[in-house]
């Protein structure tokens, strides 16, 4: 069912892939997994593999197709930031989220250096924050950090849920996932490629975010179905979509991913018909056009990524919880 109900997911948005995938995939693989991170499982090469097979700096490479490699290299370490981030904390408690939370936003602001930082990925993101101010005003690392705190306050949320092992309502399900499937991260840190930050007045625009949302919504629908037979097989199914719909309507498993896909290709349309008739935006028009352009392929290319990937297609794709644990204490 899963394979073929995924086909069914179709964007007709192009799909262009950066030429720098592979360099900066021998960059992750052999300079940070194996070397500057090697700390986090270092007499475990088996995880390790499984974090390289998962690809990242090709990941980055569809939602970032035309950075050049110095500004693609910041989106790629932080892709592998939010593997071992989610995979370290998907069995944690709220109460450590929050607390992994605040050290990560600190870091982030440059309020906390990484060796006072008691989380074991604080020097990652030190460099990243040192990267990203090389390429991007602080105004832009400011609306990074926004969106990464709405990613966390989006986990700790869905811990809640799992802790008392309690669906919330559909609803509430999509908004959580929303913000804890953290594309919202990677849609601010488009001004590296754009090399164009819109101004507060047109950033702020409800179309804008509104269109941020949606992309964010259909890849959620799409990752749900994807993930399902994995969130069966860990617990996970508190913040399924596809779970949470089979739940609170009593229907099948198939009917459900049925659902999801229709709620998606709503949203597909509604994304569609706010692209092609854009309120006039005066002379930041045309930026605001190549923006919603950029934020279109992130939908085509993680469906073409992720769909030949172990990681989001076999239970044995990931690390086993209590290797990633170990590393996040």
């Amino acid at each position: 069912m899963n394979t073929q109900m995924l086909s069914r997911f179709q964007y007709p948005f192009p799909m262009l892939k950066n030429p720098y995938a592979e360099q900066l995939q021998d960059i992750t693989d052999n300079q940070w997994i194996d070397d500057e991170y090697l700390y986090l499982y270092k007499d475990d090469p088996d995880t390790r593999y499984k974090y390289k097979k998962t690809k990242t700096a090709h990941i980055a490479s569809q939602w970032f197709p035309t950075a050049s490699l110095e500004r693609l290299r910041p989106v790629c370490r932080f892709m592998l930031w939010t593997l071992y981030n989610d995979d370290m904390y998907e069995e944690g408690t709220p109460l450590e989220i929050k607390h992994v939370h605040r050290q990560s936003i600190a870091v982030l602001k440059g309020e906390l250096i990484a060796e006072k930082a008691d989380i074991p990925l604080a020097p990652l993101l030190a460099s990243l924050r040192e990267e990203l101010l090389q390429f991007i005003p602080d105004e832009s690392l400011q609306r990074f950090i926004s969106a990464l705190d709405k990613y966390f306050k989006g986990l700790e949320q869905e811990l809640a849920y799992k802790e008392k092992k309690a669906f919330p309502t559909v609803e509430e399900c999509i908004a959580i996932r929303e913000d804890s499937l953290c594309l919202f991260p990677f849609l601010e840190l488009m001004d590296l490629e754009t090399k164009l930050p819109l101004p507060a007045d047109i950033y702020n625009h409800p179309v804008i975010q509104r269109l941020k949302a949606l992309a964010s919504r259909m890849m959620v629908y799409y990752n749900e179905v994807q993930s399902v037979r994995k969130d069966e097989a860990t617990g996970s199914i508190y913040y399924n979509v596809v779970k949470t719909i089979q739940h609170n309507r009593n229907i099948s498993l198939e009917e459900a991913c049925l659902e999801d896909l229709r709620i998606h290709d709503e949203d597909l349309k509604e994304f569609i018909h706010l692209q092609r008739s854009l309120p006039d935006f005066g002379e930041w028009h045309d930026a605001v056009v190549n923006r919603i352009h950029y934020i279109s392929m992130t939908l085509s290319g993680w469906k073409n990524i992720s769909a030949r990937m172990e990681r989001y297609n076999t239970l044995e794709g990931f690390p086993s919880v209590e290797t990633v644990k170990k590393a996040g204490h």
